[in-house]
């Protein structure tokens, strides 16, 4: 297909009906994500859900009714909202790779790589949000910012449009300084950009965290015999009648990757995290709030 008929009126239209047709489905498990995660057990005095009452700040757009302290707002002439403790960052941007290597799942039952990184990338920013944050893409040149509105446009960004190529590379157009950056992919493509983001964001006193989204067959390699083997893409395709004898090898490289990625973490203060999409959510959530918390200590 030409670069023409990618961007005919029909793709574009068809392009967008299917991101609004899958929008609702995203934003409801992530908003159950985030409805599991129990936040505000040590309050180190910056705004979030916590129980701890911290200070009032004027409402802003996007800030709900029910946040509004209306006693508060009664003494004066315009709405406040009531903030509490929360531990995590003023700015949390949000990264996740597009590239058609994230499509793939090796059973029905299991989502996507994307589907799952994408659904974790919501819990967080809805989180991020209820605790009075400011959340962005850092593939989005819009600095970040809060309010229910901000969710949606990061939603849909989310979801329009995929990376040519069967792995996506990492682009950030936005990281603030001082800012707190989650990075989710399967970081199976070459990790000289990653490696470059990452020394890039030591630059600007960025830190945060690397997710690796694998599928349970990409950490079992669960073929035997005769199998073919072929990119999301269908750029790289190779068949063989012994796929067992490759499983050791693979692995080996697999548990390369993983150490590399670990290291980069080790060097650049930032940390590391590897989540199954056979495996629930809620946990890596967890550990998300923790790391982010962990790395602007």
């Amino acid at each position: 297909m030409s670069d023409t008929a990618l961007h005919t009126p029909e793709t574009l239209r068809s392009r967008s009906e299917a991101v609004a047709a899958t929008l609702p489905a995203l934003m409801a498990d992530a908003q159950h994500l985030a409805a599991t995660v129990l936040l505000g057990t040590h309050g180190r005095k910056r705004a979030g859900t916590g129980d701890e009452f911290w200070q009032y700040r004027p409402a802003q757009a996007g800030d709900g009714y029910r946040q509004i302290d209306w006693r508060r707002s009664g003494r004066s002439d315009g709405h406040f909202i009531r903030q509490t403790e929360w531990q995590a960052a003023q700015s949390v941007m949000l990264g996740v790779d597009d590239g058609a290597s994230m499509t793939f799942t090796g059973h029905k039952s299991r989502p996507s790589k994307l589907r799952r990184a994408q659904t974790l990338a919501m819990a967080l920013a809805i989180l991020a949000v209820r605790g009075g944050e400011r959340v962005g893409l850092t593939q989005m040149a819009e600095p970040p910012r809060g309010g229910t509105a901000q969710l949606m446009r990061l939603a849909q960004a989310m979801m329009d449009g995929q990376a040519a190529g069967d792995h996506g590379t990492p682009r950030p157009q936005m990281m603030p300084m001082g800012s707190r950056v989650v990075f989710f992919s399967d970081f199976l493509g070459d990790p000289a950009g990653i490696e470059a983001v990452l020394g890039r964001a030591a630059d600007r006193e960025v830190r945060g965290a690397l997710v690796q989204v694998l599928d349970p067959d990409e950490e079992a390699f669960p073929y035997d015999g005769r199998t073919v083997f072929e990119s999301m893409t269908g750029a790289i395709r190779f068949e063989t009648l012994k796929a067992r004898s490759l499983r050791e090898a693979y692995l080996a490289r697999l548990a390369e990757r993983k150490a590399l990625l670990q290291d980069m973490c080790r060097r650049t203060g930032w940390r590391y995290h590897l989540h199954h999409t056979g495996d629930a959510a809620e946990p890596t959530l967890l550990w998300l709030y923790r790391a982010l918390e962990k790395v602007r200590a």
